[in-house]
């Protein structure tokens, strides 16, 4: 899997944000440019996508900014990348399960498969609270251990 600064962008944004503190107070975005050092113009880009998927609020304003609109633990890793990238894994821009080989490819629309399930296993149990915390899930952090 590729992981694209898009997708690291509005995975930090997003845990800059849960690790904000106070919940439902705005913070700007120009504090999670430079906490993160995320260039502004495609923060706001990815914060606005974020904000369309439900994933984040906004106010404007002197008192404005950004605010998750879940709580940390309710929102996972995968949450955050299918709103800004779409599906997790994508063969050729197709879901694994609507590929179709031929011969003795045939075999490979099961690996891709696979490869979907162990991405989705990981990021979809992983949330901004576990990173935050330092608390990353046992299962993940047993990857951890045979990587």
């Amino acid at each position: 899997m590729r992981v694209s600064a898009k997708a690291d962008y509005a995975v930090r944004a997003m845990i800059e944000l849960a690790a904000g503190g106070t919940e439902g107070e705005p913070c700007k975005g120009e504090l999670i440019a430079e906490a993160q050092d995320i260039p502004m113009p495609f923060l706001e880009n990815i914060l606005a996508e974020l904000r369309h998927h439900g994933l984040v609020q906004s106010r404007r304003g002197a008192q404005g900014g950004y605010w998750l609109a879940r709580l940390p633990s309710e929102v996972t890793i995968a949450d955050v990348i299918r709103a800004v990238e779409g599906p997790l894994a994508s063969v050729r821009g197709e879901r694994p399960d609507e590929l179709h080989y031929r011969g003795s490819a045939e075999p490979l629309q099961r690996v891709w498969m696979a490869l979907r399930s162990n991405i989705r296993d990981v990021l979809e149990r992983t949330t901004l609270a576990d990173v935050v915390a330092d608390d990353l899930p046992a299962d993940v952090v047993a990857l951890l251990r045979r990587s």
